[in-house]
């Protein structure tokens, strides 16, 4: 078990270690990020409210700021402001012409303001420690308006020592080969891509289990280094795509195109003025081209797992006609593997 530090003692050990990314501090010293965060509560981070219903509003007020969710091998920041808000008890969404996101209020369990000097940010975090959203404000953001929603949203009680849950394994790939052909009769017919998962539940399979027995052309298994492969061409030949990263309580959507990418040891990056995306190319474990029927045609996607079985990211083409054809054709062309791993 992981020694158990006072807020004090994590906020001494921060001072001596100030220039660390959080994650990495707190994953180094047994802590969440979470724990880190709430022990500076009363030095210089607010605990707020953390419903969405209450968040969203006051967030579209700062104007143009950075949104960032994350999971464990990967990073997407997107620059825009909040807006077109839609509340839902199990699936919220923010639908801007930037900021794109799909949220799970239920695991929106902690949340803070933070100022540390002249950076301020707003982190979500779930019953786990681990961060679900982050939004980054920027020179253009109304610092104003930041300070009215710490004041609106501050918790009467300002503990700085949480009660965490326990982290949930990942749940590894689950199949039934004895209902591959039900699987494959019952994809065939699908008209929407939201289909997919209670298609999964019933057979009580998951995505990758799924993926790995429905066999081509609805799955194919790719190398590892497709994903890479993929960013190059689409920024090379100017095609839009969607770029979905996410993890428990929050997806965070990209799209249009990219341009910009830039290999730094083990991580890929999009580079872009108003996106980055940074993955741990070396944490990719299978890569699968998929294709779901739905009405509009075929949703043709790549996706990343890593060795545990994790949904990494998924990457689509930007529904506009040529932005469609020439990403089909560029999945279309990316070589298939033999072996499916058992």
């Amino acid at each position: 078990m992981a020694e158990r530090f006072s807020p004090s003692h994590i906020r001494a050990l921060r001072a001596e270690d100030p220039k660390a990314r959080p994650r990495d501090f707190a994953e180094a010293r047994g802590l969440t990020e979470a724990d880190l965060v709430a022990a500076h509560v009363g030095h210089g981070a607010t605990a707020i409210v953390s419903e969405p219903d209450r968040l969203m509003p006051l967030i579209g007020d700062l104007g143009d700021v950075l949104a960032l969710t994350r999971n464990d091998h990967c990073v997407h920041e997107r620059r825009g402001t909040y807006s077109d808000f839609h509340s839902g008890g199990h699936a919220a969404m923010v639908l801007g012409a930037e900021i794109d996101l799909r949220i799970f209020p239920a695991h929106w369990r902690h949340a803070f303001a933070l100022e540390e000097g002249d950076r301020r940010s707003l982190q979500i975090f779930d019953a786990q420690g681990d961060a679900v959203h982050k939004v980054h404000l920027t020179p253009e953001s109304d610092v104003t308006a930041f300070g009215r929603l710490v004041a609106a949203l501050a918790l009467p009680e300002q503990q700085e020592d949480l009660r965490l849950s326990p982290r949930l394994p990942v749940e590894p790939a689950k199949a039934d080969p004895a209902r591959a052909s039900q699987l494959r009769q019952e994809w065939e017919a699908m008209t929407d891509t939201h289909q997919f998962l209670k298609l999964t539940r019933k057979l009580k399979m998951n995505r990758l289990g799924a993926y790995r027995i429905v066999g081509a052309p609805h799955a194919r298994l790719l190398a590892p280094e497709a994903v890479t492969r993929v960013l190059e061409a689409a920024a090379a030949q100017a095609v839009p795509l969607m770029i979905f990263v996410g993890n428990l309580g929050c997806i965070q959507i990209h799209g249009g195109p990219i341009e910009r990418i830039v290999p730094m040891g083990p991580w890929i990056n999009v580079m872009d003025p108003r996106f980055n995306l940074h993955l741990r190319a070396d944490r990719i474990a299978e890569v699968w081209a998929v294709a779901k029927p739905t009405q509009r045609g075929m949703a043709i996607s790549v996706e990343a797992f890593d060795a545990a079985g994790g949904l990494i990211l998924q990457i689509f083409g930007q529904r506009t006609e040529a932005g469609l054809d020439n990403w089909n054709g560029l999945v279309a062309g990316l070589a298939a593997l033999q072996a499916v791993p058992a």
